[in-house]
């Protein structure tokens, strides 16, 4: 396991934690290094400088009420539960073994569909494909940290996800309440889960979904009544993600002052975050403003980069910048994110993203897709166009570009909207109130 000496002791954040109420959180997925795969982190790199997710920045919100959080990270890369601490934010990290049953299983899931195969193997293949998402979280080391931590609830990443079925009966089963998060896991991938998840949304305690779409989509298939759906913003630290000095920020990245600027920020998937989308809209911006200096800046990686890189290579001249990083430095990617005069989003498939509100809190005029949850984030400030509508996108990005006065506008009004809706205190307060109601505090 690689978080080690150092983050196996408490740090002094950690220490002023206890005593406080501590809610648990735990990751979507059937074991958390298949999502950081994905990124090319380390288990010791997310311990210390990790900061890309959902689950620190409700840490860091909670902190600021006065609730502790512990991370709980079901791996197969440990074999006995180790604690850490995540240096970036302070909150407990626990990391807990996968029972052995779960990578028997995984490794005799079927890679592709049936199509049409009904010899016995196959089947045994299918079923273990079905049952390995349910067997990846450990209900025995898990009820023994919930109870060792004495935690007042647990919150999980989807309610969509076996994981989420899981931990509601071990809720009810030793009393503690049990929500869920929207990010983005709108479907499903086990055919247990059809019978399995109205039993578990019945059974929960309730669920936080930051996008009307969303809400829209849960009552019409589950019928949850309306006090089971809170509906709270993901938040973003208002210290790190500033406005900043353009022009600093520039030089650094080897821009020219006088260029027109489009940034993009996250992890590098180009169908689901719609890249293909946008380096056909600026292309289309390109062409229309011959001898303008234009720039695409993209920042980050993850297991597209190479189809990307394929794809700027493609595109002709070296106007887009692409930073092939997983940046780590908060302060550092703000400061990117300032070289820009506009902020594009055309994800295909979100939950409430955060990446656009980084860019409004850093006073960008953000252009987004009708992705879930982009017009409840950006809401009058921005910019939102159809999916999958290059023309469209770039006709919004041309148009800001060409006009400073509307830029500075709309930066100024996506910074305050982010002040009044996601700074850490008030989905903090939001998020305590849900979790931890003034009877149980």
């Amino acid at each position: 396991m690689a978080p080690a000496d150092a983050s196996t002791k408490p740090s002094e954040r950690d220490r002023a934690g206890i005593g406080a109420a501590t809610v648990a959180l735990l990751p979507w997925g059937d074991v958390f290094h298949d999502f950081l795969d994905r990124l090319g982190v380390s288990l010791d790199a997310f311990c210390s400088e990790f900061t890309g997710s959902w689950m620190f920045g409700y840490a860091a919100a909670l902190r600021q009420v006065g609730v502790r959080t512990l991370v709980i990270v079901p791996t197969t890369s440990v074999d006995e539960p180790r604690r850490a601490v995540h240096r970036p934010t302070g909150a407990a990290l626990l990391f807990l073994p996968t029972p052995g049953m779960f990578p028997w299983l995984r490794a005799r899931s079927l890679g592709a569909r049936l199509d049409g195969r009904r010899d016995i193997g196959s089947l045994a293949r299918a079923a273990a494909t079905h049952v390995a998402p349910y067997v990846g979280t450990p209900p025995i080391g898990l009820a023994r940290a919930l109870r060792r931590e004495r935690c007042v609830a647990l919150l999980c990443q989807e309610y969509e996800s076996p994981r989420f079925d899981v931990c509601v009966a071990l809720g009810r089963a030793l009393r503690i309440p049990v929500y869920a998060t929207f990010q983005g896991g709108d479907y499903q991938m086990s055919r247990l889960e059809r019978p399995l998840r109205p039993l578990a949304l019945r059974g929960c305690n309730g669920i936080v979904v930051g996008a009307r779409s969303e809400i829209e989509r849960v009552g019409r298939r589950y019928r949850l009544p309306d006090g089971k759906i809170a509906r709270i913003a993901n938040p973003v630290d208002l210290s790190v993600w500033a406005p900043g000095d353009r022009l600093s920020s520039r030089h650094d990245l080897g821009l020219s002052a006088d260029a027109s600027v489009v940034a993009w920020h996250g992890q590098v998937q180009v169908w689901r975050k719609g890249l293909d989308v946008l380096l056909e809209a600026f292309r289309r911006v390109e062409a229309t403003r011959p001898g303008r200096e234009l720039r695409l800046l993209l920042v980050g990686s993850g297991e597209d980069a190479p189809e990307l890189r394929r794809r700027i290579g493609k595109a002709g001249p070296p106007s887009v910048l692409f930073v092939d990083e997983w940046v780590q430095d908060r302060a550092r990617l703000a400061r990117m994110l300032g070289a820009a005069d506009v902020y594009a989003f055309p994800s295909r498939h979100e939950g409430l993203p955060v990446a656009p509100v980084e860019a409004m809190a850093c006073g960008l005029p953000v252009v987004g897709a009708d992705a879930s949850g982009v017009a409840d984030a950006v809401g009058e400030t921005g910019i939102v166009v159809p999916r999958n509508d290059a023309p469209a996108l770039a006709a919004a990005l041309g148009g800001l570009l060409d006009d400073a006065e509307r830029r500075r506008e709309l930066g100024n009004a996506t910074r305050r909207r982010v002040e009044e809706r996601f700074g850490l205190d008030a989905v903090g307060a939001q998020l305590r109130d849900l979790l931890i109601p003034a009877s149980r505090r």
